[in-house]
């Protein structure tokens, strides 16, 4: 056995702060753990394992009354869908709707009236790379496992295995695998602040979810309409904050903006002169400060329309008129 020295001056006596420091560091670990054990509390009984005749993965209860929120590609195509619940038992789930574009579905379980534990949706603006994660869901079957990290950054824009581009993304380490697709991530106050969507293989560490405030705007046309027809421009982006000196020099009423990380070849964003590096600050009179302010504007009044956008393109800011198309996506 290997003995640790306690730390000691140099006069040779045992430094009086060591175990100060050893308390303290017992505290700050057992406030992560009571942590992370009061959010699996919290809304691990909404945690469901979605089953269907395409595949399984996770899922995360959000009302009273049963409708549940996963991925779209754990549903897509399948004839027959359900949830199992932590306490065992298992609820026919039929698709209420489900939008590929952003990898979202919502599913209405068969509860009979009876009322379901579930999950608050917390707000997705509020998050800070460096928050606590706790991601909950089913990998490989593995009902109700728990995995734990941080935000990793924010606004990511991620391409799916299908070659869908989703965007709106929280990167996190909070360890997935396959069977997670669909679970909550959730922060230490027991809110869902993302669900859990991808991997990238073989990376370690490089986990993603779609944040909530996307997953409520999407989660509402779904309930009403069962479908989102949505307008497309073509872009792949990421939320970035603007420098100082050019809010001052504009006079910008935002402080970011959407990067535009890439542009589709003959696309509306093509054919109104978009580039790799414009920030897209508004569209029409609306600010636009992250990815999910375009996914609101985008919407399916937005097809046909000639739309003014406001972009910086190094230092300069610029409009150019684009004119959304209606998106093809499944």
């Amino acid at each position: 056995m290997i003995r640790v020295a306690r730390p000691r001056s140099y006069d040779g006596c045992v430094n009086p702060l060591a175990d100060a420091h050893d308390i303290d560091d017992t505290r700050l670990l057992d406030a992560y753990s009571t942590a992370v054990t009061r959010v699996v509390e919290t809304v691990g009984p909404a945690v469901v394992k979605i089953q269907s005749d395409r595949g399984n993965g996770s899922g995360v209860i959000f009302t009273p009354d049963g409708l549940v929120l996963t991925n779209s590609h754990v549903v897509a195509r399948a004839d027959h869908v359900t949830a199992m619940l932590p306490d065992g038992r298992s609820l026919r789930a039929d698709v209420v709707g489900r939008d590929a574009g952003t990898d979202l579905a919502v599913l209405r379980t068969g509860t009979d009236g009876e009322s379901l534990p579930w999950a608050t949706l917390g707000s997705s603006k509020a998050l800070r790379v460096g928050q606590v994660a706790v991601a909950i869901g089913n990998p490989f079957g593995l009902q109700h496992s728990v995995t734990a990290g941080i935000v990793s950054a924010l606004g990511r824009s991620l391409r799916t295995e299908s070659g869908r581009l989703v965007d709106d993304v929280i990167q996190t380490d909070a360890a997935l695998n396959p069977g997670n697709s669909g679970g909550p991530l959730v922060n230490t106050r027991g809110d869902v602040i993302g669900i859990n969507t991808a991997t990238i293989v073989p990376a370690q560490g490089l986990c993603f979810a779609i944040a909530t405030d996307t997953v409520r705007f999407v989660a509402a046309k779904l309930i009403r309409d069962g479908r989102i027809r949505r307008s497309y421009i073509g872009v792949a982006g990421q939320t970035v904050p603007i420098p100082r000196v050019l809010t001052r020099h504009h006079r910008l009423a935002v402080s970011s903006g959407v990067l535009v990380t890439s542009v589709e070849p003959k696309s509306p964003a093509s054919a109104a002169g978009l580039r790799d590096g414009d920030v897209v600050i508004g569209c029409g009179d609306t600010p636009v400060t992250a990815v999910s302010d375009l996914h609101r504007y985008l919407t399916d009044e937005r097809v046909g329309v000639a739309t003014r956008f406001a972009v910086l393109r190094g230092t300069e800011r610029r409009q150019l008129t684009v004119v959304p198309a209606e998106s093809q996506r499944d």
